[in-house]
């Protein structure tokens, strides 16, 4: 039953779990050789609610199913805060789960924003199901308003 998801905020009880599914999504991404001490330093201030947050999604007493990583920033040009989505992950065998996983962590991140009264930032890169994933967030969001590409990728990020 789908009912029964949740998505409850991280704490840093979750930190193995969410740096696995942190470093697997930087591999779906494959833009660059991750460092695990950066990962970490980005993951750790979340789950302790330090300029962001992390949403996971899971079933009552179940494992971990997924999880978002939100963060606050700022843009180069503006003294504004954003919300930053740095990463939604499903763990490959619940993606196909009925439930919208991804859909309903898509709309925590939209209500940590709408709470803050800050913009929310998300960008889609990945060589996975990238497709899917921009058609989820069409539906959530409309149209993008932009477009990333990629040149000169690390010979190693290439393979996947």
């Amino acid at each position: 039953m789908t009912e029964d998801l949740q998505i409850r905020i991280g704490t840093p009880d979750d930190l193995d779990e969410v740096m696995a599914a942190a470093q697997a999504a930087i591999a779906e991404i494959g833009l660059v050789i991750p460092d695990p001490i950066k990962v970490l330093e980005d993951v750790w201030p979340a789950l302790n609610q330090e300029a962001g947050i992390v949403g996971i999604i899971q079933k009552p007493g179940g494992p971990v199913e997924g999880g978002v990583l939100l963060r606050m920033g700022k843009m180069w040009y503006s003294n504004q805060d954003v919300l930053e989505e740095r990463c939604v992950f499903i763990k490959p065998e619940f993606r196909n789960a009925k439930g919208g996983r991804a859909r309903k962590l898509v709309e925590f991140s939209k209500g940590v924003a709408e709470s803050l009264g800050v913009p929310l930032l998300i960008g889609v890169m990945s060589n996975v199901r990238t497709e899917a994933k921009v058609r989820l967030y069409e539906r959530q969001f409309g149209k993008p308003q932009g477009a990333v590409f990629l040149y000169n990728l690390h010979p190693q990020m290439q393979e996947g």
